[in-house]
């Protein structure tokens, strides 16, 4: 097995693709990682205090958020991408791993992103739309942009987090539903859509009363992910497995109010696009031909630096830029310019003949670039344009230029360190390639094993275990195994995907809620879960997990529960402008229906319905006193 794994990792090495699809998923990888932050800095108070807003136990908590901010904006813009995205792993680790966002709010996709942020330490991620790519141009700042090819990188980049992240994620997920009756009767998909605390505020009621289509789908969902790390990498099976995965997670994205989870898995369909495709793309969004020809001077280090970054952020391609002295003498309209006047500024020509110079020049080079013309617009307004002219010839007329013919190259010899990457995949030498292709290969099997482990310990025997007779060597490999999960789940990501199975939806026939009693004496709803039983935005996600999954569960422990209640009501009581003290909130049951048969119209059913009121909440300070019934589950 060894042999055969390790021949087609050589194989692969050696392949190359282009760069894009990488760069693309490093700026999605970014943007999901931006809008999680923002989500903990908005909830901080409800995830971090053990009463929110009333005792603050983590005040440094915005300020670290803010830090990772910062580190997930670098990454996005892929600047100093290394550093970055070391830092995003220690962020996402520490806050996962050491605050109550695991245990109470679990995202549902935090150890997933651990997982993918550790391969992206090791994947080529400044190579394509990034500043680190620019930034190594810069350093030879004479050499024309036309020098510089289109990046290419080993496919093994884009194959290895594909089968580690989706191929082993979908292939555990598979056996652990083969366990789920629901799952088997084709309902997988249609019985949490059919929740109200699981659904987004899309009406998709006419979808579900498809029988057939929703079998159709359920079995859809088991057969590709039992197949997809066996045939995704075939050309031909690509797009089709691209179609199918992006369609499933878009899927959940609209439909579910767990959206970063459906986010998270479809950034990754980026890399598993097949790789013609991003040929094809830029092919049909590039310019046809040149909106506008820049002229500068060839001599100045501060006009060829300039040309090299906006070069490099005219990715449709529609400026081209010319050296005046090499280029100049052959278009009429800068023949009446002398020289030295031409020197002095940039001149740019539409395809009208139309002479440009100065800030005029930036203007048209923003404007026809496409996606910056509304600051090339806002650039021409009056005070704006006087401001900005007298900036640019400040600028203009203050450098300094070379004696250097048009051919010379002049090195900044500011160094960038090489990436983890382009160390293990540019080796100096023959024997140092074939030692970091046996060392991927080892990497690989160890975890794959891992990931068996947690997949056999967890899909298979923890399942079968009340049918298997205990002995002493079986307590000892359960044990040793379980510990093993441990470190590979926290540090590596691989953990039981055992999502929405029988055990998750069998018995959880109730809705909770929560509402208030105004000073006018009007009940009112907490801005929390609404009268239909869904979770109203932005509870969503995290808080979504906090509440449906361990609060309200099919068996209700009443410590459990009144510990969120606690929380969600001093949380939205405060942010809502409510004196606590003074507000009683009431605790509001309705029965639905969680059945493991298709029943048409279940939605609509579940959503209607009336409530009745089982407890009371009330405020005394920093102490509240909650009633519920013994036996919350016997109602």
């Amino acid at each position: 097995m060894y042999k055969k794994l390790h021949a087609k990792i050589s194989s692969l090495y050696h392949t190359q693709a282009p760069a894009t699809g990488i760069g693309l998923f490093r700026i999605l990888f970014g943007l999901v990682t931006l809008q999680e932050i923002c989500f903990l800095l908005y909830f901080n108070h409800l995830i971090f205090d053990p009463i929110p807003y009333l005792d603050v136990e983590f005040p440094m908590i915005p300020f670290f958020l803010c830090i990772w901010t910062i580190v997930a904006c670098f990454l996005t813009f892929g600047y100093h991408s290394q550093k970055a995205i070391i830092a995003n792993y220690i962020f996402w680790l520490v806050f996962v791993s050491f605050t109550p966002m695991q245990r109470d709010f679990d995202g549902g996709f935090d150890l997933f992103m651990i997982g993918a942020n550790l391969l992206m330490i090791f994947m080529p991620i400044d190579k394509a739309f990034s500043i680190d790519s620019l930034r190594r141009k810069l350093q030879t700042p004479f050499q024309h942009y036309s020098f510089y090819s289109k990046q290419q990188v080993s496919v093994l980049a884009y194959y290895i987090p594909v089968v580690v992240c989706l191929g082993f994620l979908y292939f555990d997920s598979a056996i652990h539903k083969m366990f789920a009756q629901h799952w088997r009767n084709g309902l997988g998909a249609w019985l949490p859509s059919s929740h109200p605390y699981y659904i987004s505020p899309l009406d998709m009621n006419w979808l579900l009363n498809n029988e057939m289509l929703q079998k159709s789908i359920g079995y859809l969902i088991l057969a590709f992910q039992f197949s997809f790390i066996f045939l995704f990498h075939f050309r031909k099976l690509r797009p089709l497995y691209f179609i199918v995965g992006a369609g499933l997670h878009l899927g959940i994205t609209l439909t579910f109010n767990i959206y970063p989870f459906g986010i998270g898995m479809l950034i990754f369909y980026t890399l598993v696009a097949p790789f013609s495709w991003y040929k094809k793309i830029g092919a049909l969004v590039t310019a046809k031909s040149t909106a506008l020809t820049v002229f500068y001077d060839e001599q100045c280090p501060l006009c060829c630096k300039t040309i090299l970054m906006l070069n490099h952020f005219d990715i449709l391609n529609c400026i081209d830029f010319k050296g005046a002295q090499t280029y100049a003498s052959k278009y009429p309209e800068l023949n009446a310019i002398d020289e030295t006047t031409l020197l002095k500024d940039l001149y740019a020509l539409d395809n009208t003949g139309k002479l440009y110079s100065g800030v005029a020049t930036y203007s048209q080079i923003l404007i026809k670039m496409r996606y910056t013309a509304l600051a090339g617009y806002l650039l021409k307004t009056p005070g704006i344009f006087q401001l900005a002219s007298k900036i640019y010839r400040d600028i203009a007329d203050s450098r300094t230029r070379l004696t250097c013919d048009s051919n010379c190259i002049i090195t900044d010899h500011t160094s960038i360190q090489p990436s983890l990457y382009d160390q293990i995949f540019t080796p100096a030498t023959n024997r140092l390639e074939k030692y970091n292709t046996h060392k991927i290969t080892k990497i690989l099997l160890i975890l794959l094993l891992l990931q068996l482990n947690s997949s056999i310990h967890y899909g298979l025997f923890y399942r079968l275990k009340p049918d298997i007779k205990p002995t002493a060597l079986t307590g000892l490999i359960s044990g040793i195994s379980n510990s093993i999960v441990n470190y590979s789940s926290v540090f590596l990501g691989i953990t039981p995907h055992a999502l929405y199975l029988h055990d998750h939806f069998e018995g959880y026939n109730h809705l909770i809620a929560i509402t208030y009693t105004d000073l006018q004496g009007h009940e009112k709803w907490l801005p929390f879960v609404t009268p239909e039983g869904r979770l109203q935005s932005p509870n969503w996600g995290r808080v979504h997990s906090m509440w449906a999954n361990i609060a309200v569960t099919p068996n209700i422990d009443n410590h459990r529960l009144s510990k969120f209640i606690m929380k969600t009501t001093a949380f939205w009581g405060i942010k809502s402008g409510l004196d606590l003290n003074s507000t009683t909130f009431h605790i509001k049951l309705k029965k639905i229906s969680s059945p493991n048969t298709w029943i048409y119209n279940l939605l609509k059913s579940n959503l209607s319905g009336s409530w009745s009121t089982v407890g009371q909440a009330s405020w005394h300070g920093k102490d509240i006193d909650i009633s519920l019934p013994t036996d919350i589950n016997l109602l």
